[in-house]
């Protein structure tokens, strides 16, 4: 029986040869061919130099890319801890795919369904000159995607228990704000490395924490993106975090945030978390002082739908899904006083087990 399951594995592997293939600079994203599994692990390496250039001058770089200096931090990469020239990944070519650092070898465990590409981290300013050669080999093959979504329980989240949750939060002052648009169900850390996993970031909660993080992240040449955001109320309390997903170059303008808190009461053993997310899109006047402020997209459902969308390129969602509260929240302003509008439903996010 032994070697009856080492000849089916053989044969497994011998289906999915090596993959060889040119991603050149010029090029945005390189389609692999590849149709990937949760759980293939794969081993990417690449070869040749590219050249890129830094201010005056020009460097040939492998697939590790460029050392990262001071320039980088006014440049918005697509894997930004990376330099230009590096050679990334991503799974899928929505444009809330996470890309990730390959570099010049990598041994990587695809975390879910989906077509692997391959491209250049550079901006679009940058124009690196080349081609790498790249290799791919699966050392093992993950589970058919009908198996693997078997495994997820069915999703025990009640309109009654929507109906607990408030559909506005407030500021400091009892105004209502921005809409209460998604809940997740999960433990603290899964739900964590989920929006980790998609690419949002905690951000600072004090004025002093941002200060040294800026100052620790210019020295080490790498971007600052955990913006301290505002203090908004539900449940009786500040959020217990605040997340967001911002190129550098434009997050003191623009950038995608949220908050979360814990709620007060379990969704069938599990815990849950509500979210409220808005997507800010320049400066506005704030109503209540005169002051500035940031201005959000006033559709706010599309930042919902950002939310459900990153988290599913993870591959640690089981299902996404839609209740509709008794009262739901329309059209409204929010604490500064724009308006904005929604259907009014909460987004249900499961993740898997």
């Amino acid at each position: 029986m032994r070697w009856i399951g080492f000849l089916v594995c053989l044969a497994a592997f011998s289906q999915t040869p090596a993959k060889e293939l040119d991603v050149p600079a010029k090029d945005a994203w390189v389609d692999t061919g590849l149709d990937l599994r949760p759980g293939d692990v794969l081993t990417i390496t690449a070869k040749g130099t590219l050249k890129v250039q830094s201010g005056r001058s020009s460097s040939s770089v492998t697939a590790a890319g460029a050392p990262r200096g001071f320039r980088d931090l006014l440049k918005s990469y697509p894997v930004n801890e990376a330099g230009q020239g590096a050679l990334i990944g991503r799974i899928g070519s929505s444009e809330t795919a996470n890309p990730f650092l390959v570099g010049a070898s990598k041994s990587w465990t695809a975390p879910r369904t989906g077509r692997l590409f391959l491209g250049i981290n550079k901006t679009g300013n940058d124009a690196p000159d080349g081609t790498f050669h790249v290799q791919i080999e699966f050392a093992s093959r993950g589970a058919e995607i009908a198996t693997a979504q078997k495994d997820a329980p069915p999703l025990k989240l009640t309109a009654e228990m929507i109906d607990r949750i408030p559909r506005r939060v407030v500021d400091a002052q009892g105004n209502e704000g921005d809409n209460t648009n998604f809940v997740i169900l999960g433990d603290e850390k899964k739900v964590l490395a989920a929006f980790q996993a998609a690419g949002w970031v905690q951000v600072d909660r004090a004025q002093e924490d941002a200060i040294l993080h800026g100052i620790l992240s210019v020295l080490n040449k790498q971007a600052y993106v955990e913006l301290p955001m505002s203090e908004l109320m539900l449940f009786g309390r500040v959020q217990d975090y605040g997340l967001a997903h911002a190129e550098p170059i434009a997050v003191v303008m623009q950038r995608h945030h949220l908050r979360l808190w814990k709620a007060p009461f379990t969704a069938d053993g599990q815990e849950l978390w509500v979210g409220a997310a808005t997507h800010d899109i320049g400066f506005d006047r704030d109503q209540r002082n005169n002051g500035v402020t940031h201005k959000i997209d006033p559709d706010v459902d599309l930042e919902r739908e950002f939310v459900a969308q990153s988290l599913q390129e993870t591959g640690l969602v089981a299902g996404l899904s839609y209740l509709v509260p008794s009262q739901p929240s329309k059209e409204a302003r929010t604490a500064t006083g724009a308006t904005f509008r929604s259907d009014g439903r909460m987004l249900v996010i499961q993740l898997t087990p």
